[in-house]
């Protein structure tokens, strides 16, 4: 499976420009979803330094992606493109944290 993860309110608290304090119960669930073999998509609206940041502090509590703000490059080449919308089953922002019972 493949999820599309935001940044501000579900991976830290929602502190813009700043970066929030962590939010150690979905920072775990990401995590284990990554060890299971799941892709991981950072998903944000954050840009240029802003974004550098937020992937910084993303490997700083030990989550990796596959990709950042871009479609999988496996499915870029499955569909022989790159279309503006991120492709994935799941995702994951604080508008819908309630479904997984966080928040």
């Amino acid at each position: 499976m493949i999820y599309a993860v935001d940044f501000d309110g579900v991976l830290a608290e929602n502190a813009w420009p700043e970066i929030g304090q962590p939010i150690p119960e979905v920072i775990e669930w990401v995590k284990k979803l990554k060890a299971d073999g799941h892709k991981l998509i950072l998903w944000t609206c954050r840009e240029d330094q802003k974004l550098i940041e937020a992937v910084r502090w993303c490997a700083e509590q030990g989550i990796v992606f596959d990709a950042v703000n871009d479609n999988l490059p496996e499915l870029k080449e499955l569909y022989g493109n790159d279309c503006r919308k991120i492709g994935a089953d799941w995702y994951v922002d604080d508008k819908n944290l309630f479904l997984m019972g966080v928040n």
